[in-house]
């Protein structure tokens, strides 16, 4: 019973503040993100000191703008592939949530913005052969992250995005900082 309260209560907050976010701008879209760009990881290995690494990264997400200046959003990106024998390949990804906001600084919500994220992220290291995953390891830490850009119009975005995130598995430590060109479509 007392959860069904707690249950009740929350959504009905819920709804009552979907007006008051509505009020505040332009907003209620759908958004669907590109990325790509440049990952540099530092990789700390228990007893055997730290090391550095840069690869392209590559990432997709969506989420939802509640208005002109806060929403949810979910994104995967692919911060590392490579081949480690001709008949296996070591990748490292990354499937993050979180919150996203932004400040635009033209009329009607287009212009220039500076904008953030927060969340967490699941980094999966996974060493497959072909499309079977041979062995994987995964590790839950927050990312963040700091944007500029130029929206376009009321649809159309496009933004300069600094993210970072950290893993920690049982001998290997991650932490990447991922620079990306992004490109979004709001609907």
């Amino acid at each position: 019973m007392k959860n069904t309260v707690s249950l009740a209560c929350a959504l009905a907050l819920a709804a009552l503040s979907a007006p008051a976010f509505a009020a505040e701008g332009q907003g209620h879209q759908g958004f669907v993100r590109a990325e790509m760009g440049s990952a540099t990881r530092d990789i700390s290995v228990r007893g055997a000191g730290p090391a550095s690494d840069d690869d392209t990264v590559l990432g997709a997400g969506g989420g939802y703008w509640f208005n002109a200046n806060f929403g949810v959003e979910g994104n995967y990106a692919l911060l590392y592939n490579q081949e480690i024998n001709n008949d296996e390949d070591l990748d490292v990804f990354t499937l993050a949530a979180g919150v996203v906001a932004k400040k635009n600084f033209g009329a009607d919500g287009n212009g220039f913005f500076i904008g953030g994220r927060a969340g967490l992220a699941r980094t999966v290291v996974q060493i497959r052969d072909d499309f079977d995953v041979e062995d994987d390891e995964a590790s839950t830490k927050p990312y963040y992250g700091i944007n500029a850009g130029y929206d376009i119009n009321r649809h159309i975005g496009l933004s300069l995005n600094y993210t970072r995130y950290q893993a920690d598995f049982d001998d290997v430590d991650i932490d990447a900082d991922v620079w990306t060109v992004g490109g979004e479509y709001r609907f």
